[in-house]
């Protein structure tokens, strides 16, 4: 299968959308008033054969917005120091880690013939309203995500293992799961874009997605 064809077909795969996981670590459960501490997203691609792989990784540690509210009790799930030294050496604004996820996310959905992304996430509803109201509080004019279209790994999870926690999850379909990495964006985010990928891989070796290529005319030779 060519490049050509593995482009064709992420287009096709998900109607036009290049589905990006992305998981925040955040002060409370307030989109429009708790900080969001942590972002990271991770894009997405086909490899020759049509099966869905993860790309590229971006994390960054956010400063609280001026105002923000942080509950000591997220602090204490989390395992995030606010005071942590190298943490403050690191940190960056909201507006600047939307900006370094957004323009790489641009990048990957027109490299895949693609016209937006598509939140992918492990209880995606909640990243999705925090990652809405920072752009609106940036005042963000391009964002890339689909306002309201999600996938939700917790729900395909049970759907497929029977399990909604993402250790649980992962643990089901093979990913290995370390408890103590949990709860950092990033460590989340690899293995939610593993669990997606591992899905929605595991539906096409079903024969479902290999229908869905032969109706469209992809799966025959040129």
């Amino acid at each position: 299968m060519s490049e050509a064809i593995a482009r064709e077909l992420m287009a096709q795969r998900f109607r036009s959308f290049l589905p990006v996981v992305v998981d925040l670590e955040t002060g409370g459960f307030n989109p429009e008033g708790d900080a969001i501490l942590e972002i990271a997203a991770v894009t997405l691609t086909m490899d020759p054969d049509g099966n869905l792989i993860s790309d590229a990784t971006y994390a960054y540690h956010v400063t609280p917005f001026a105002g923000a509210n942080v509950e000591q009790s997220a602090l204490d799930f989390t395992g995030i120091r606010l005071d942590d030294p190298l943490r403050r050496q690191v940190a960056v604004s909201e507006a600047e880690a939307l900006g370094e996820i957004f323009r790489p996310v641009r990048k990957s959905i027109k490299a895949h013939g693609c016209t937006r992304a598509v939140l992918v996430g492990h209880n995606a509803a909640f990243d999705h309203g925090f990652l809405n109201a920072a752009v609106n509080r940036c005042g963000i004019k391009r964002n890339p995500f689909h306002p309201f279209s999600s996938f939700d790994t917790a729900s395909l999870g049970g759907l497929i293992y029977g399990q909604t926690v993402l250790a649980r999850a992962c643990r089901a379909a093979g990913i290995e799961f370390d408890n103590s990495a949990a709860h950092s964006a990033r460590y989340d985010t690899e293995r939610t874009a593993e669990l997606f990928c591992a899905m929605v891989n595991r539906y096409k070796d079903l024969g479902g997605w290999a229908l869905a290529q032969k109706e469209q005319g992809l799966d025959e030779e040129p």
